[in-house]
């Protein structure tokens, strides 16, 4: 099975590919259209600013490939967020896979939103074998608000989305590269479907 990780400059990049080859997984990392397009799986990370990483993607029309791709793609963290409607992080328009807003956590939270965190889900290939309300390991202070899409959830002062997904298109905010058992069980759900 090929794996290709959209290389765009923002991403927790090492971290994910051990985890990835922990489950017998050697991922490619690229920008190149046609390595992406030949992937059986493709994964979207991100760590960084939402601005910033859309202008990247923009300038390599990552931003125009990835809403056409038709096998199964994961956004995690900022890649999820960029697959939204909007975000208001630099008021930046989103890719629109998603139709949702990411919102700024209310200045009353401690931000970040970091640490350990328990997330419950709705039945989804995504989360087979996971047990609801496990842990996940967060770092954000931005979230995804529910919707039409959300799969899962958890609570931070509101109710926000944990998961999306639509058609073939996932996204989660926690790291799964990060989340010990429930993590790798999720990248393995993830490479099964």
């Amino acid at each position: 099975m090929s794996v290709a990780i959209i290389d765009y400059g923002a991403g927790n990049i090492q971290s994910l590919r051990f985890a990835l080859e922990r489950l017998g997984i050697t991922a490619t990392l690229t920008d190149q259209v046609d390595e992406i397009q030949q992937a059986d799986r493709v994964i979207f990370p991100g760590v960084g600013e939402a601005r910033s990483a859309m202008t990247k993607l923009q300038a390599s029309g990552l931003d125009k490939l990835i809403p056409t791709l038709t096998q199964p793609v994961l956004g995690i963290c900022l890649g999820m967020q960029l697959m939204c409607a909007h975000t208001e992080e630099g008021d930046t328009i989103g890719l629109g896979i998603f139709d949702t807003q990411v919102r700024r956590f209310d200045n009353q939270l401690k931000v970040p939103h970091m640490g350990w965190n328990t997330s419950k889900h709705h039945t989804s290939g995504l989360f087979d074998g996971i047990a609801n309300e496990c842990y996940f390991y967060m770092v954000h202070s931005f979230y995804a608000q529910m919707c039409d899409d959300t799969i899962a959830f958890m609570e931070y002062g509101l109710a926000f989305s944990t998961a999306l997904q639509k058609d073939n298109f996932y996204g989660v905010q926690f790291h799964p590269e990060k989340s010990s058992k429930a993590g790798a069980k999720l990248l393995q759900n993830f490479l099964k479907l």
